[in-house]
């Protein structure tokens, strides 16, 4: 094997797969980049079992062929080389080697056996679409802070990614909950996505899923079974198991009933919250919304750090309200607001409060109140 690329393309094409790859890794082949060149192309390929991403770029080949070398010691050599750079990658100098060559730089790097790397066996893909990039990139990256980080409960660590009844009909749907938060976005749905098997697409996916969804001209491939998902665009091929188990009736802990209506220009609110969480206890992080006409005081009592309060002009026309919440949470859901003002709805103060984007219907979060 032998093939020359410019340092740019070689960069970005190895980021992307290396990624993939886990930094402790007790089987030597998965710490392993899988190059195959041929035509006037290269493919590297990354798997850690779960996920496998497939990264294409355009190269002079000048001997087709195929090895496999260490990806975060290829991703840190490439990265140091010089700008502009033509590499040249051969496998034709000392047997289980691998050169790469640049101006006046020469690396010899040690390869694995081609057979032994695995391939991520392709399921028959019972529903298959495009979607524009920035409606699913909206999707994901709208609901993917709620995932839950805790192992126990699996069938949380990932976004919950399926068609479902919205109120202008069927709509592609992204939740995501750990059960102190939820977030729940709509998109239309594309042609041919209708019959999509429910699938949660674990966290590690969602990630990795990003890089895909940068440029807002790209349409994305997506085809799904019930044990995987692929995401393909011309360059890059993604490939995951989806989570084994069942999510729960998300629509059960979405309160209906929710009458105390606030609104409040999101911005000024998720600057107030961070300025008076200044001052909270780590562990806590409770932050007191009182509620009053036209009026929210934002307020921290923490007995060991000190005290803050801050006044906000809102638009509140209910009974007086006192609530807290855990800042952190307030700021990551203020966070996902793209229109100016957002909107909570309360029902009490022990109750899930709601919140929208100004007049938008497509995206709806839920929080959970906290004593304080």
């Amino acid at each position: 094997m032998k093939f020359s690329i410019e340092k740019a393309t070689l960069s970005k094409a190895v980021a992307q797969a290396q990624s993939v790859v886990e930094r402790r890794n007790t089987i030597p082949i998965l710490a392993n980049v899988l190059i195959e060149a041929e035509g006037d192309g290269v493919r590297f390929r990354a798997t850690d079992l779960d996920v496998e991403v497939v990264d294409r770029a355009p190269a002079r080949v000048d001997q087709k062929g195929a090895t496999t070398v260490a990806a975060l010691m290829l991703n840190e050599i490439v990265r140091k080389l010089g700008d502009g750079a033509l590499v040249t990658l051969s496998t034709q100098g000392a047997p289980g080697r691998l050169t790469i060559d640049a101006g006046r730089s020469t690396f010899q790097l040690s390869t694995l056996p081609v057979e032994d790397f695995p391939q991520m066996a392709s399921p028959d893909y019972t529903t298959t679409f495009e979607a524009p990039a920035p409606l699913l990139r909206r999707l994901f990256d709208k609901s993917k802070f709620a995932i839950s980080t805790e192992e126990t409960r699996y069938y949380l660590n990932g976004v919950y990614f399926h068609v479902a009844q919205g109120s202008d009909g069927p709509m592609l749907r992204a939740v995501a909950t750990d059960g102190h938060r939820l977030a729940r976005i709509d998109a239309a749905l594309p042609e041919g996505a209708a019959g999509m098997p429910g699938v949660i697409v674990p966290r590690k996916t969602v990630a990795e899923l990003r890089k895909l969804l940068d440029s807002d001209e790209a349409v994305i491939k997506v085809s799904v079974s019930d044990t995987k998902i692929r995401f393909e665009t011309p360059d890059i091929t993604l490939t995951s198991k989806v989570i084994d188990g069942t999510f729960p009736d998300y629509t059960r802990v979405i309160p209906q009933a929710n009458a105390r209506r606030l609104e409040v220009d999101a911005k000024e609110f998720a600057q107030a919250v961070d300025r008076v969480a200044t001052v909270s206890s780590e562990r806590s992080r409770a932050v007191k919304m009182n509620l009053d006409e036209d009026r929210l005081i934002l307020s921290v009592n923490a007995p060991d750090q000190g005290t803050a309060e801050e006044e906000l002009a809102v638009a509140y026309g209910d009974d007086r309200l006192e609530i807290g919440f855990n800042a952190k949470y307030l700021l990551e859901i203020a966070h996902q607001v793209d229109r100016e003002n957002a909107v909570f709805l309360f029902n009490s103060s022990g109750d899930p409060t709601v919140m929208r984007e100004g007049d938008d219907q497509s995206a709806l979060y839920v929080v959970m109140p906290m004593r304080v």
